[in-house]
């Protein structure tokens, strides 16, 4: 049997890559530092559409000057240090510092989250059944990378070339320190596996200033929370087996009729705190006798939410995965798998440790071995084990301090929750099929009709963020691609305040050349030559050597264009229903979409100086005029 299969007869792996997981790790090509001229160019056309011609004036002297000047001497010594530090890429340590020191509370600023689509078969949705098989597949997926035996990550450009067993048993053959080159000349780009191994037995320490990842492998533990109470039981035993599927059903169905009454003052809020008020209430925790209950948490395999109430709608499903009730999440840990009364399931995860690419694969592989090779099914008995003493409920010994620590966390929590709006669409009248067919980029003309919706509602082209994988590259995260252009703003102008001045065509060829512009953008991101992270990491350069902030870096413009009212962010799977996050300002948009086949899904986040619903409504009429000019027809104001 491919799967190695325990003496129990269940899976103990996904499946056995023949290729091993890290196999190409050591040959990734380095992420580029971009020439500061290409930067400060990049820069500038970003910076266009936002500015009126005095202040455009005024930041391309700026740009320029540091170009020549400082920005020159701090550019020469980044390409310098890039080169003593081989093994990794010149954005890690500048973006892991820029996550831990932010001292805003993780949950609604950072983490985001992704749902699962629902079982195909009904009633394997049931909530035991199905957070037994998931539990069941996310175990099998660690010990699959643990082993090596995870298929590496690979992006095929040509996959019925490189997609193939015949590659692949070459392939292995070829030494690590060169592997990478031989799936280039196959058009396949292996991708950085690095964030992968703190998916597991990891959490985000609060420590004053800047936060702490910790990991520990070592644990065999799960966490469990429900009604706000924290459970753990092994689900790896001493040999490094997984526990039967039988007997972690078993101890989920003890947890899930356990009637010990939700807590009063419920530990989870205080994950939700600003980090440096979160550190001091740690350390009181600690030194009031909680010392192995957190750790229990702290190295626990994951976090597994069971939610006591079934999802009414699309909104409601994205409230409870992005947030929740703040007492059944633990918004530190790598990720939480929350799994609701009617089986619906999400997960939630903190963001400094990796990008979205790692977890969609985890999802993407538990989803598939989850509903194709699940581990029990409904009509399944659990072991007769002695759940009782498997599974220990953990106890927090709480001081006054404490108390009034988490009733605050509360109240700031529920105060804020109740002011974030969430909103959606599906605009139903095409997709990704038809845009193709028309030759244009579906991406661009989804952020086309963003910009499109916000000059309609707000008069206004402000700083927008589309974020890119770098992952093509040893340690890369991500680049920002810059939607809004000056060819966006052309046209969203010529299609929201002067339809009639201009003919089907002319609108046609309009939205040709923001897709062209922003093929070019995105190709750009991805291979590592945006403007955004190489300016982060001279300006991190210039702190960290105690220099005075550059002019360059105090302009008003500066603060403007990472001030990103729109912030978005796509991805399209098998196994993702929908996913979302918070706005990244006050005065935001967080953004999240889809480009289906054959429609297109848009959720937006928002607080009360922003009408998101509306904003919808305004790209909803954008996808409309743009689809219909495409189709060559005309289209009504």
């Amino acid at each position: 049997g491919r799967r190695g299969y325990s003496s129990a007869g269940a899976a103990e792996f996904l499946h056995r890559s023949i290729v091993p997981t890290m196999h190409y790790q050591r040959s990734l090509p380095r992420l580029p530092v971009p020439k500061l001229e290409d930067t400060i160019m990049r820069y500038l056309n970003a910076q266009k559409p936002l500015l009126s011609d005095d202040q455009f004036r005024k930041t391309e002297e700026l740009a320029h000057a540091f170009e020549k000047g400082i920005g020159r001497e701090l550019h020469e010594q980044l390409v310098a240090q890039d080169n003593q530090n081989k093994h990794t890429s010149y954005i890690t340590g500048p973006w892991f510092d820029m996550y831990l020191k932010a001292r805003e509370p993780v949950v609604l600023n950072f983490n985001a989250f992704m749902s699962f689509n629902p079982d195909p078969k009904p009633e394997y949705n049931d909530q035991l059944t199905r957070a037994t098989n998931m539990t069941v597949s996310a175990v099998r997926f660690m010990k699959t990378f643990r082993a090596g035996y995870l298929e590496p990550e690979v992006f095929h450009l040509n996959p019925e070339k490189s997609d193939t067993e015949l590659f692949k048993k070459i392939i292995r053959f070829v030494p690590s320190s060169v592997s990478w080159f031989g799936a280039y000349m196959v058009n396949a780009y292996p991708l950085d596996m690095s964030q992968y191994f703190r998916l597991f037995n990891s959490t985000r320490l609060p420590k004053l200033e800047k936060d702490e990842l910790y990991t520990d492998e070592k644990a065999k533990h799960l966490l469990v929370l429900r009604k706000g109470n924290f459970y753990v039981f092994d689900v790896v035993d001493r040999d490094g087996n997984m526990v039967k599927p039988s007997e972690i059903q078993a101890h989920l169905k003890y947890i899930l009729s356990d009637n010990s009454p939700a807590p009063e003052f419920p530990l989870g809020y205080l994950s939700s705190e600003n980090r440096d008020t979160w550190a001091s209430l740690r350390k009181n925790l600690l030194d009031n006798g909680n010392e192995e209950a957190l750790q229990k948490v702290d190295s626990a395999v994951f976090c597994l939410s069971l939610d006591d109430f079934p999802v009414k709608d699309f909104v409601h499903l994205s409230h409870t995965m992005l947030h929740g009730d703040g007492a059944n999440r633990w918004y530190d840990k790598s990720f939480n798998l929350i799994i609701a009364k009617d089986g619906t399931a999400g997960i939630n995860f903190e963001h400094s440790w990796g990008d979205g690419v790692a977890v969609l694969r985890f999802q993407n592989e538990v989803f598939k071995d989850s509903t194709t090779s699940p581990a029990i099914s409904p009509q399944s008995q659990p072991a007769s084990v002695d759940s009782s003493k498997a599974v220990q409920k953990l106890d927090f010994k709480l001081n006054e301090a404490l108390k009034a620590g988490i009733t605050k966390a509360k109240q700031k929590f529920d105060a804020t929750v109740e002011s974030l709006s969430i909103n959606m669409i599906q605009f139903q009248e095409g997709g990704k099929d038809l845009l193709k067919q028309k030759k244009v980029s579906p991406d661009a003309v989804a952020q086309l009709a963003f910009q499109m919706a916000f000059l309609r509602q707000y008069n206004q082209t402000v700083a927008t963020y589309e974020s890119c994988s770098t992952a093509a590259f040893k340690h890369g995260r991500t680049e920002t691609i810059r939607p809004a252009s000056v060819h966006t703003k052309k046209c969203s102008e010529a299609f929201v305040k002067e339809l009639s001045k201009h003919s089907t065509e002319e609108l046609h060829q309009l939205v040709v050349e923001c897709s062209k512009y922003h093929g070019r953008l995105t190709k750009e991101a991805a291979m590592g030559q945006g403007f955004d992270r190489h300016l982060f990491g001279l300006r991190y350069l210039a702190l960290s050597r105690g220099l005075a902030l550059p002019d360059f870096y105090q302009d008003q413009a500066y603060a403007q264009i990472n001030h990103n009212i729109l912030s978005t962010s796509t991805l399209v799977s098998p196994a993702v229903q929908l996913g979302g996050f918070g706005p990244v300002v006050a005065d935001g948009f967080g953004l999240g979409y889809q480009v289906q086949d054959d429609w297109i899904g848009c959720n937006v986040s928002s607080y009360p100086t922003r009408n998101g619903k509306e904003f919808l409504q305004c790209i909803h009429k954008s996808l409309e005029d743009i689809f219909n000019v495409l189709k060559g027809k005309k289209i009504g104001s």
